[in-house]
């Protein structure tokens, strides 16, 4: 046994020198600094930073004052509204985990989430009383405390608990002494992923994850202090990129809305001088097609955008706006963003396009995560950095899962020698940036030749009446597969079916080009992520 060496003499931690990570310090220090600030707008209702952390403190110390406490779910089901923001730091202020879920989910999923999460309390929005009195009948939950949010800006809904949520933070003390938590390694948040085969699985986040991403998405993005940023991405999707904790730490204004469409967005841009938002592409698509008359804002805005690849000619547009779109990556195994095209200036002088082209690669790792690899799945051995050569995309650090709820099995799956395993495919250019190519799942192979759905869809996306698009395989007897592309135009523009594939044709390799274009809208997830399973279906059936 080799004896310590000298730093390792009489130099432990202890309180003085070693506190856990937590987000839950940010909104402690924030209102302590910035009492007066503003912190959460939402209609008419505007609150301050010392307002918001009474409230989460209040939040926390009537759940622990139930018996609510370290170990336990608490689940909540709501739009964009503060009761959200508030909830992911008074439920781990009272030592619990926070289970937001998946507003388009049905009855039978959100039934199987409460039971599965062992859900010790529900917060439900009006908006969503329907689905979850439906779920509340299917899962064996008699003891499941149930609290409703009332909102005034909102008709319709039903009461459907014991208590409210107002009534709820009257029985908490905005002085509770809440702790941290006694490891950081401990469970913050729960996240189910939205399956598209059997039930969801249950992703875990501890609170060192949760501070580092909070953290290192101000990095990342070159936030100022006391940004104002617009709720446009979910909040229940991976805890929405940790941007909660993210403004708790800026210091900066959250503007809640509770619908993601033009008209109230480029509102708030307005009114409330929006600096930032996040989307899916489909978010900035959407903005980049609404009508011209709602393109009013004086101010720079910095968008950051993930999901999908975007398309190079959506971010073209977006850019052309006076909206600066950075593009990351991640999953919600990996807290969210954890990969981004990082800008360098030197690229400044290129042209809008080849500008474009830069940012839809999805790039370098995050700050907060330590290794980010493409290999050969079977073999471990990181691929040639040639732009080419497809390999599995690997990740590796603080803001990866601690694993799936209760699934010992998927949870060894996921981590593969070390690294995690993300199910995507992609290239590593010469310059170390990576590029998603496809979910290992979306890939066509046709005639013995892979076919990269996302560049199909990139050449669709330049074409001037093509809205959305999305290619998929379809089955072929001579190809094996072939590339069968959805696509909703745009409105008042008309294009057939042969003139979409002769543009595909005269843009990419011919074997690439779809062979059968369908049109129609395009089924969408809750974060705006087109349903390709979907789609795949529709295909086989065709």
């Amino acid at each position: 046994m080799t004896s310590p060496n000298i730093y390792e003499r009489h130099l432990d931690k202890n309180r003085a020198n070693f506190t856990a990570l937590s987000p839950l310090t940010y909104i402690e220090r924030t209102a302590a600094v910035y009492p007066d600030f503003p912190s959460v707008v939402y209609n008419d209702r505007r609150y301050t930073w010392a307002e918001t952390y009474a409230r989460c403190r209040r939040l926390a110390g009537a759940l622990a004052s139930r018996g609510i406490g370290r170990g336990d779910t608490v689940s909540i089901i709501a739009a964009n509204i503060p009761e959200l923001y508030e909830a992911h730091f008074g439920v781990p202020m009272a030592g619990a985990v926070l289970n937001a879920i998946n507003t388009r989910l049905d009855a039978p999923i959100i039934a199987f989430i409460l039971e599965h999460a062992e859900s010790k309390a529900l917060i439900v929005d009006p908006e969503f009383s329907g689905v979850v009195k439906e779920a509340l009948a299917q899962a064996d939950k008699p003891d499941l405390l149930v609290i409703d949010i009332e909102d005034p800006s909102f008709d319709g809904g039903e009461k459907l608990g014991a208590l409210t949520y107002e009534a709820l933070l009257a029985e908490g003390d905005p002085e509770f002494e809440w702790s941290l938590p006694g490891d950081e390694w401990d469970a913050i948040a729960l996240n189910y992923t939205s399956g598209t085969t059997g039930n969801p699985k249950g992703v875990v986040y501890h609170h060192r994850g949760a501070a580092l991403n909070a953290t290192s998405n101000i990095l990342t993005w070159g936030m100022p202090q006391h940004s104002v940023y617009l709720w446009t991405l979910p909040m229940f999707h991976c805890n929405g990129w940790c941007f909660p904790w993210t403004m708790a730490v800026n210091a900066g204004v959250s503007v809640c809305l509770r619908a993601v469409r033009d008209e109230p967005i480029y509102r708030a841009f307005r009114e409330e001088k929006v600096t930032h938002f996040c989307g899916a592409p489909i978010v900035l698509n959407m903005l980049a097609n609404a009508p011209d008359a709602l393109k009013k804002f004086d101010h720079d805005i910095k968008a950051m955008t993930a999901g999908a690849p975007p398309p190079a000619a959506v971010i073209e547009k977006m850019e052309a706006m006076g909206i600066n779109v950075t593009h990351v990556y991640g999953l919600t195994e990996t807290y969210g963003p954890s990969v981004v095209c990082a800008w360098k200036d030197g690229w400044n002088d290129k042209g809008a396009a080849e500008r474009a082209a830069l940012k839809v690669r999805q790039g370098v790792k995050y700050v907060a995560l330590s290794g980010l690899m493409v290999a050969d799945p079977e073999t471990m051995e990181p691929v040639p950095a040639d732009g080419e050569t497809m390999g599995e995309i690997f990740m590796q650090g603080n803001i990866v899962m601690k694993g799936y709820l209760k699934n010992p099995e998927a949870t060894d799956k996921a981590f593969k020698g070390g690294w995690f395993a993300s199910g995507d495919l992609g290239v590593m250019h010469p310059d170390g940036y990576i590029a998603l190519k496809d979910r290992s799942k979306d890939i066509i192979i046709s005639g013995g030749e892979n076919i990269s759905s996302v560049e199909v869809e990139g050449i669709l996306y330049k074409h001037p009446a093509v809205m959305e698009a999305a290619v998929v395989a379809r089955p072929d007897e001579k190809w094996g597969e072939t590339p069968c592309a959805f696509v909703e135009l745009k409105p008042g523009a008309e294009a057939t079916d042969a003139e979409l594939i002769a543009f595909c044709r005269d843009n990419m390799a011919h074997f690439k080009a779809p062979k059968t274009v369908v049109f129609g809208a395009l089924p969408k997830t809750s974060t705006g992520k087109i349903q390709k399973f979907v789609l795949r279906e529709q295909a086989k059936s065709l």
